[in-house]
């Protein structure tokens, strides 16, 4: 299958980024491949190339955790298609992942050539899962709290992985090079958008996008 497509590797593990950059080469011949290692990087990618055609997505990436980051990719872009990577092959975790617009899910374990068969599947317009997997309903409050995690802008939610972080007020104001005071209208609208009424509220409801490990 050959096309100019342009797709986007993200992961913060080299070894499996070479392995899906392979993948995709023997599944699209002349496809311009770009990578990224964090959520920020990821960010700033997707700023300057407007035209993506597939994000290949791992659920856990420097920046967020879980299904943060897919949450915050489908709200800022909504028509981008999206196939998570993951390690985890639980099928709760896939049931969601979908759930929250995923086009498809590719475990890390797949061999190259399953790779292969999962891109030209989602590359034609299908919806690509491991073999044998069933979907159940899980995670009833999922939809309801990833439509208010993904009505955050790309700087309050950076704001909110800080303050789960642990960071202070000034030590956010610090890093993200603008006033307190701005910081703290950033936190007044994550309170409202979220529909909690502190910090800790604000962090648990983050946290609940988080894919605990076995």
């Amino acid at each position: 299958m050959d096309s100019q497509f342009t797709i986007v590797i993200a992961d913060d593990h080299p070894l499996f980024r070479g392995a899906l950059y392979q993948a995709v080469h023997m599944a699209i011949s002349d496809a311009q491949l770009l990578e990224a290692d964090s959520i920020d990087s990821l960010a700033q990618l997707l700023a300057a190339h407007a035209e993506v055609d597939l994000l290949l997505l791992d659920l856990k990436m420097p920046g967020a955790n879980g299904f943060e980051g897919l949450v915050h990719l489908r709200g800022q872009y909504p028509d981008l298609p999206i196939v998570v990577v993951s390690a985890s092959e639980d099928p709760a975790i896939i049931a969601q992942v979908l759930r929250l617009g995923a086009l498809g899910f590719i475990p890390k374990s797949s061999p190259l050539q399953q790779l292969v068969t999962a891109l030209n599947a989602v590359i034609a317009g299908d919806t690509w899962l491991p073999e044998g997997i069933s979907l159940q309903s899980e995670y009833e409050d999922g939809p309801d709290l990833a439509s208010k995690l993904a009505s955050l802008t790309p700087q309050q939610y950076k704001v909110l992985v800080m303050l789960r972080d642990g960071s202070l007020n000034k030590q956010i104001a610090w890093e993200l090079n603008v006033s307190e005071a701005t910081i703290k209208a950033h936190i007044t609208a994550i309170f409202r958008k979220l529909g909690v009424k502190n910090r800790t509220q604000a962090v648990i409801a983050l946290q609940q996008m988080d894919i605990k490990d076995d």
